[in-house]
């Protein structure tokens, strides 16, 4: 009885093979990679390949979501266009060309203010 206790001890503790747990952690590692960095840094490089290619009268997003058009372009710096002011901006604070989205609202559409009572139809 003595033997069988010692048996079944010693196969709880050290029976486990550590070549699997490394295994194991490496196709995580290999998932994170595949399923976040690489997405990640693909994206990175194609908007930095945009913003590299920005000219005069490209219509942008910035990360505050204002939408802006390009005046100019000094070395890391752009001038925006924001209705009648122009401001001075870094490349970084754009987060898109305003040409990749759509915009949700129809352009002839009124921009009347709801009613102050709306009626609850049920």
């Amino acid at each position: 009885m003595l033997t069988l206790a010692l048996i079944q001890e010693g196969a709880a503790t050290g029976g486990q093979n550590p070549l699997g747990t490394f295994i194991m952690i490496g196709g995580i590692i290999a998932l994170f990679y595949f399923l976040m960095i690489r997405p990640q840094n693909k994206a990175r490089k194609t908007l930095e390949e945009k913003l590299s290619k920005l000219k005069s009268g490209d219509e942008v997003i910035l990360t505050s979501g204002l939408y802006a058009t390009v005046e100019r372009v000094v070395d890391g710096l752009l001038y925006l266009k924001l209705g009648n002011t122009v401001v001075k901006a870094r490349r970084n604070a754009v987060a898109a060309l305003a040409t990749e989205y759509d915009d949700p609202a129809p352009k002839n559409q009124s921009l009347n203010p709801p009613p102050k009572n709306p009626s609850i139809i049920s």
